[in-house]
């Protein structure tokens, strides 16, 4: 996996989840919550292994969990006691434009030992989380990030409620985060991949678990690049929500596979009998990887719960017309291998050996930076499509932010609504929305090294 000297049965281990209660923190209160950017430590690696030096928001991995109920407020200040600029991105909620967090796009980044009152209604229930948007590239390999959940007003019949965030570190012989945040090897191919994984930032997790039991597991994939592809062992449920919106029809629990940003709702019953384990499973380079054990002691009831009923819809509009919807195009160029030869960068054609100098090795219809004028100007209520062609050798993640997409495909049903789409290599497809939320809104790979190497743009809303 890298080279942190790890074992396989370490490695094995390698997961922790805490419930919900374990980090609670009242997202309500009278006065702003703050939360505050700065340095700590974690234990990341094995038992052996020393702290690691992190950054955290309130100086954890992950930062706090922010929990409240659908329709209410949030009022949160931000400060920074980080080295370098900050924002907080809320990532997947559809809120007002100066509230998303985008440094020159939504607000000024804020410089060090500043703050920033972020203030906004949740008009979602779901499985969201926060994150900079400044250096996100190093920020969030730092381990800058937090979960951010809105309950519906009819929770389901669990047992539990647990949030799981998966993420990678690239970690050193010393127990430090490898400081090689900008490399270009990184940035010009699948972006940047850790040697470590951890759940809730930890890494030993075997959590007491009981027959028949039933649970809602929150999978949020927090790395900066890694595509995490998941089974299930002894775990017999469905997938409720992907990216927080609710599916009309539960899908059976089999395979999942999480993009950088993506995020998955099960619920699971406990199927393995008393004093055996159930296991969340990692594939890899043809390995299994076990991320999270459910140890069996005891039982929950005789029998398993009735199926699960679909979650409460949110109140998103639905597609227009997409005959007559507005039609833009998006192609993906550059990386290794990709054979761009230039790209647009401030205003300049650019030939890629200077590209790479300026760390700009991506382009989005032949510009490498963000664009002055946006991909799409649409009047609020306008459903609009962007036909997306990936002409590279990689995979890309690509998030929208302020609405929730869905895939459209011809002569199929348009597919679930998501904010962030794994698109493969050399495939292409294409997305539909209603831009309702007015506003400039960034769209960029979540592969966060490949949007700072030129995979953005950005839409407009009036």
């Amino acid at each position: 996996m890298g080279r942190f000297p790890i074992t396989r049965r370490q490695f094995l281990s390698s997961l922790a989840s805490l419930p919900v209660a374990g980090f609670f923190t009242n997202a309500t209160c009278a006065a702003p919550f703050e939360i505050r950017a700065t340095s700590g430590t974690a234990k990341l690696g094995p038992a052996d292994a020393p702290e690691t030096p992190i950054w955290g928001y309130n100086g954890g991995v992950p930062g706090p969990l922010l929990r409240v109920k659908q329709g209410q407020k949030l009022s949160h200040r931000f400060i920074n006691e980080l080295p370098q600029p900050s924002t907080i991105h809320w990532h997947g909620i559809r809120i007002k434009n100066s509230m998303d967090g985008v440094p020159d796009l939504t607000q000024k980044a804020v410089p060090p030992q500043k703050n920033f009152l972020y203030e906004f209604e949740v008009p979602d229930a779901g499985t969201y989380w926060y994150h900079p948007h400044n250096r996100s590239w190093e920020q969030l390999a730092r381990g800058l990030y937090g979960p951010l959940i809105v309950d519906e007003a009819n929770l389901p019949e669990v047992d539990d409620d647990i949030v799981m965030m998966l993420d990678d570190w690239r970690l050193q012989p010393d127990g430090k985060i490898a400081g090689d945040f900008g490399s270009i090897g990184d940035w010009s191919h699948g972006g940047r991949l850790g040697n470590w994984i951890t759940v809730n930032g930890k890494s030993d997790f075997d959590r007491k678990a009981r027959l028949n039991e039933r649970l809602r597991l929150r999978l949020i994939n927090t790395a900066n690049a890694r595509i995490f592809s998941l089974g299930f062992s002894g775990l017999a449920g469905w997938i409720v929500a992907l990216d927080g919106q609710p599916l009309r029809k539960p899908m059976p629990t089999t395979h999942i596979v999480l993009g950088p940003a993506q995020r998955v709702d099960l619920i699971v019953d406990i199927a393995e009998p008393v004093e055996s384990k159930a296991h969340l499973i990692f594939y890899e380079n043809n390995q299994e990887y076990v991320l999270g054990s459910f140890h069996v002691k005891g039982s929950a009831r005789s029998n398993r719960l009735p199926r699960s009923a679909p979650l409460p819809q949110n109140p998103l509009p639905p597609l227009g017309d997409l005959d007559s919807a507005r039609r833009v195009s998006l192609n993906m160029e550059g990386g290794a291998m990709g054979r761009m030869s230039g790209a647009m960068i401030n205003g300049k054609m650019t030939m890629m050996p200077s590209l790479v100098k300026q760390g700009k090795v991506w382009a989005f219809n032949g510009m490498a930076d963000l664009p002055e004028a946006p991909l799409v100007t649409a009047k609020a209520g306008e459903t609009v499509r962007i036909k997306i062609k990936n002409n590279t050798v990689w995979p890309h993640a690509m998030h929208l932010h302020g609405h929730h997409f869905r895939q459209v495909i011809d002569g199929a049903p348009p597919g679930p609504l998501r904010d962030t789409l794994l698109i493969e290599s050399r495939r292409g497809t294409e997305i539909a929305f209603v831009a309702d939320n007015p506003g400039d809104w960034l769209l960029h790979c979540h592969m966060v090294e490949h949007a700072a190497a030129g995979m953005t743009t950005w839409l407009k809303v009036v």
